[in-house]
């Protein structure tokens, strides 16, 4: 085990407690909300050392920003941090290693390479920029404030940052300075055999060796066992036991997975197609129950990693029940509808950007720019599958035998100005021509939709604004395409 002695804790005479907290796979809101469980579970065991094993390509900067902030302002003060790379800490991961005060690093691991990429798209400009400088500042504010080599931190982040490493005549021990910042005393650096670590053209990346060659990690170690034992050698401490391990639950493994772009797209797709066929069948049947299941996972899923709080689920509710209102009370489409799909779109917007309830959801940084745009790709995605899949159900599946009545066939118009309506039991496959004030008798129970009898056709039909038991005289009021409109006949009282 190689490590170095210089950077040493406060000794401690009692035995101190340790928990390790495993941070694996992509860097997102759910792992934010995950660790900071985990870390108040730490604390409140009165662990005195905080070990973050760390294997991860990144994932998103606005996620790894709440960490690092977590760390530095919250965590850092009250116990020791260490990060423990066991594999990688690529992108995100780095800004979360360089926040604790120790990184140690597995032998044949790996850091670095932190610039800010935009999901479906390039950043390029002044709007790299201002992400990057940003990204800058935290690493150069985690130099700052546990050790690090300042400028190899900063090169993780900015491609155009070249960087030597130069002598120090007086101390013997090799300083590292961007290209703009070079010392210019011979007196005080030996600048005849500077070395370049990083060209302007490359992001540094660093193996376990190298970092800790550089002063980047403390340690390299072979094993889990190894960084506890450099720890104890160094601060002088005995570890009480072996130390706890808090690993993520299944549930918070489930919310991030789901809070994915990709399966949100699925999500979405599947809600408005659930939506779709349950508009386009009578009753309420499986479609539509997959349709509540998916909303409520999307809400569900947002809310527990932060993104909707009650205003935009509020928003998202009351255009529900906009929408069955308009189905099921107000025949046609009018303004309940609208209004209820604005209040969806309002609430669905307003869940992709971190906002409390009482500030508009609008991006403000580049940050939430980037997760806002990531979260209109999935909602786009999951719009185009949806328009697609409709597409083919409505051209294909009434062909299909087994699979017909799923889907109503629109309603032809005669030239006689009657109009002619699928039937989901006509007789021998037969359609008949049926025209607004006919009148039929219902057939079965309309909650408020159901089938009613027209002469030698049995329709399905959408009560007015009330249930009507079987039996009862109705007469149609309206046609609107494949939703035929009944209310009960006015001598119905008087038979």
């Amino acid at each position: 085990m190689a490590c170095r002695p210089e950077r040493r804790g406060r000794a401690k005479r009692r035995p101190v407690k340790a928990a390790v907290i495993v941070c694996e796979d992509t860097v997102d809101g759910g792992l934010f909300e995950s660790i900071k469980r985990r870390n108040q579970i730490a604390l409140d065991q009165d662990c005195d050392y905080l070990i973050y094993e760390i294997d991860t390509l990144g994932g998103e900067l606005s996620a790894a920003y709440n960490i690092w902030e977590h760390f530095m302002h919250e965590i850092n003060p009250r116990a020791h941090t260490v990060a423990y790379v066991s594999k990688k800490a690529i992108s995100a991961g780095a800004l979360i290693s360089v926040a604790c005060e120790d990184i140690i690093m597995r032998e044949k691991t790996r850091i670095g390479d932190c610039a800010p990429i935009l999901l479906g798209g390039t950043l390029e400009g002044t709007e790299r920029e201002k992400i990057e400088s940003d990204t800058r500042a935290a690493f150069s504010s985690s130099a700052e404030a546990n050790n690090y080599p300042e400028a190899l931190l900063k090169a993780m982040v900015t491609q155009q940052i070249k960087v030597y490493k130069i002598k120090n005549v007086k101390t013997g021990k090799g300083e590292f300075f961007e290209s703009a910042r070079m010392p210019t005393d011979a007196n005080e650096y030996d600048l005849d055999t500077k070395e370049l670590i990083v060209d302007d053209d490359e992001l540094l990346t660093l193996t376990a060796s190298e970092a800790f060659e550089y002063g980047v990690a403390r340690a390299q170690v072979k094993d889990r066992a190894g960084a506890l034992e450099f720890l104890a050698q160094r601060d002088g401490v005995t570890f009480a036991g072996e130390p706890m391990v808090l690993e993520t639950l299944w549930s918070e493994e489930m919310v991030r997975w789901l809070n994915s772009p990709a399966v949100m797209a699925v999500l979405v797709m599947l809600a408005l197609l659930g939506v779709y066929i349950e508009f386009n069948t009578p009753g309420v049947g499986l479609p539509g129950l997959v349709a509540v299941l998916c909303f409520a996972t999307i809400i569900g899923s947002k809310y527990l990693v932060g993104l909707a709080n009650w205003v935009e689920v509020a928003f998202f509710v009351v255009g529900i029940l906009l929408l069955l209102v308009e189905f099921f009370v107000l025949p046609g489409f009018g303004l309940a509808g609208i209004s209820g799909i604005i209040c969806i779109l309002a609430g669905l917007f307003g869940m992709l950007v971190k906002n409390p309830p009482d500030r508009l959801p609008w991006p403000h940084t580049p940050l939430d720019w980037q997760l806002f745009t990531n979260g209109v790709l999935g909602l786009s995605l999951g719009f185009v599958g949806f328009v697609v899949l409709a597409w083919v159900l409505s051209k294909y599946l009434p062909r299909i035998q087994f699979l017909s009545g799923l889907i109503l066939v629109p309603v032809a118009a005669t030239q006689r100005g009657t109009m002619r309506v699928s039937m989901t039991t006509p007789p021998e496959s037969q359609t008949a021509g049926i025209k607004v004030g006919d009148a039929g008798r219902v057939v079965s129970t309309l909650r408020p939709t159901g089938k009613a009898e027209f002469g030698d056709a049995i329709v399905d039909v959408v009560a007015e604004a009330e249930f009507l038991d079987r039996g009862t005289t109705v007469e149609i009021i309206e046609i609107h395409g494949n939703r035929v409109v009944v209310k009960r006949q006015r001598t119905e009282g008087r038979q």
